[in-house]
């Protein structure tokens, strides 16, 4: 088994890519070695000292540090990953669903159902593939006095260069498209 390794944005992510779909449908991120505990291969990573967080997306793993670099990681990384593959284990605990939606409610006032279906279109088509390939994802919270609040995940999550994929990028298309839309914001 040959993985693959991509930089990010985010000099303290890094995308693995293992040949193999990693989640069928939605994405899956933990942030604490307790959240991830419904998943084998995330714990396993989690037990490598350094290892802050860990993101799945469609065939994609990505790992955030905090403290070693990357040289001393990386290996370490690696190995779990295929030895986690080869095993044939599953990714996630059967308990477990993917926490795409992280459980939390959309906002948007009534009325607004038309402009909230066109700012997620535009974000499944042309933001979602762009932010996965740097090893992240973007999903809609919400939407309220023409700001739009996204969830920003994975690497894109603390990385430096998320403000100007927010402000320069996201915030323009959707201002371009939706006319209602003012401002962009992480939450």
């Amino acid at each position: 088994m040959f993985i693959q390794t991509e930089a990010t944005p985010n000099p303290a992510t890094l995308k693995f890519l293992p040949g193999k779909v990693v989640m069928e449908s939605g994405t899956a991120e933990f942030r604490d070695a307790d959240s991830a505990a419904v998943s084998p291969l995330a714990a396993r990573i989690f037990s490598i000292p350094g290892v802050t967080g860990v993101f799945f997306g469609y065939d994609f793993v990505t790992v955030t540090k905090d403290g070693p670099e990357w040289q001393h990681l990386k290996p370490a990384i690696l190995g779990t990953i295929m030895e986690h593959f080869m095993s044939g284990a599953k990714v996630m605990g059967s308990a477990a669903a993917a926490n795409d939606e992280d459980g939390e409610e959309e906002f948007f006032e009534a009325g607004d159902e038309t402009i909230v279906a066109t700012i997620k279109e535009l974000l499944e088509t042309r933001v979602r593939p762009a932010v996965a390939q740097d090893g992240g994802d973007i999903t809609f919270r919400g939407f309220k006095n023409g700001k739009v609040y996204l969830n920003m995940k994975g690497a894109c999550s603390g990385c430096p260069s998320s403000t100007a994929t927010l402000k320069h990028g996201v915030q323009n298309l959707l201002r371009h498209f939706v006319p209602e839309v003012q401002e962009v914001e992480a939450v």
